[in-house]
């Protein structure tokens, strides 16, 4: 399979537990790495991966949560050329579930902005959220 970058980036709000942000990545994500990156009035917490073992967790949970088709359609409409781009809902993602998002305004904490890198992105889309229905 070809090189897949995944990058996770969201807002850390001052009420919220740094731990927990990390944690719902990790829920959705395997081997992040994570950064902080400090903005003028706010902390953004950066997580890389690699490969495409890194989105098994995302492809388990569509199976489960049984959104393949509606996923798909998500994923779909975030495809530009080389990168696939979405957003969750950050405390649906800590209880490990998945619920997607708006770029802004939509969850009071902001949301977790999910971007995949690769040359062949619908490939992915069809191995993440194969089609359920013809």
């Amino acid at each position: 399979m070809e090189e897949i970058e995944v990058l996770v980036e969201t807002e850390i709000n001052p009420t919220e537990d740094l731990e927990k942000v990390k944690k719902a990545i990790e829920n959705i994500i395997y081997n992040a790495e994570f950064e902080i990156k400090e903005e003028k009035d706010k902390s953004v917490l950066i997580a890389k991966a690699y490969g495409l073992n890194s989105l098994v967790k995302l492809q388990n949970l569509f199976k489960t949560e049984r959104i393949r088709d509606a996923a798909r359609a998500v994923l779909l409409r975030g495809l530009n050329e080389e990168t696939i781009t979405f957003y969750l809902n950050k405390q649906v993602a800590y209880v490990k579930h998945i619920s997607f998002s708006e770029p802004a305004a939509e969850s009071p904490l902001g949301p977790i902005k999910i971007q995949i890198r690769c040359s062949n992105p619908k490939n992915v889309i069809d191995w993440l959220a194969p089609k359920t229905r013809a």
